[in-house]
């Protein structure tokens, strides 16, 4: 299996950058594509990295915000054989709260929403004997603070829309995650009877909009929690540098995926 990251915020490699996430993920039986990004920036990443997005045969858009998203009606234009395996909640509208103000934050385009190739869930599929996706229901435990700005139609958001993805293989089981609203600590529980060795995504420690990240006492729980897996782990996006310098000292097997980087496993 090969992960490179077509989008995220940093590179080493002076690749195009944006607030933003999307993975191309070849294994054995699939060409995927975990979120597309806000942009055209995913376009551009692809050419460069010799990547094929018409080729792909598999999209999961792990929840409804447009930096995961925002791309997706472009790249069907140029794709007309993937499904989109989507959250049917994830077309509902997002919102942020800035300064005490409730304010529209970008959501997915809803003109998709009945395309032929989108895939609307209402929880856990097990889309083959290779992937399957997951729901986090239980976001209880070391919650990011960062989430307290974040509503939908209803009130605060609970995250429902958020799914994430184990891709099976063999004795290295492999988790992927895009921002791990439901909490990185929850997501790797609900994970646990998968057996994953391998976990890749963001952890949303940090708010973009107050550039606060979360306070050591949470990164201290959540550490301590990461280090009873024996697991390796890459994290990005929404993470946040401060947070993550934290988590490389304190976490075993802590590593940072940037744009154009590749996993190899």
């Amino acid at each position: 299996m090969k992960i490179t990251a077509l989008v995220e915020n940093t590179t080493n490699q002076g690749w195009r950058t944006v607030h933003g996430l999307s993975l191309y993920i070849e294994t054995p039986g699939h060409k995927i594509l975990f979120d597309v990004g806000p942009d055209d920036t995913i376009f551009k990443n692809a050419e460069r990295a010799g990547v094929d997005l018409a080729a792909v045969d598999t999209l999961i858009i792990s929840h409804g915000h447009s930096d995961h998203g925002g791309a997706l009606k472009k790249f069907l234009d140029i794709n007309h054989r993937a499904k989109v395996y989507i959250q049917r909640s994830a077309f509902d509208m997002h919102y942020i709260k800035i300064l005490g103000i409730i304010k529209f934050s970008g959501s997915l385009d809803r003109s998709v929403k009945d395309h032929p190739q989108v895939v609307l869930l209402d929880g856990d599929c097990r889309i083959d004997e290779e992937l399957l996706l997951f729901t986090t229901p239980d976001i209880s435990r070391f919650p990011s603070p960062a989430n307290s700005a974040m509503y939908d139609d209803n009130g605060p958001d609970t995250f429902g829309h958020e799914h994430n993805l184990i891709i099976f293989g063999g004795e290295k089981n492999t988790l992927i995650m895009g921002c791990g609203h439901a909490g990185v600590v929850n997501i790797l529980d609900r994970a646990a009877e998968y057996s994953p060795k391998l976990c890749v995504g963001g952890y949303h420690l940090f708010n973009p909009t107050t550039l606060q990240s979360a306070p050591e006492t949470l990164l201290h729980g959540i550490a301590g929690e990461l280090n009873k897996k024996e697991m390796t782990f890459y994290t990005c996006h929404c993470t946040g540098k401060k947070v993550f310098s934290y988590l490389t000292k304190n976490v075993r097997n802590m590593r940072y995926l940037a744009c154009g980087d590749c996993i190899e496993a």
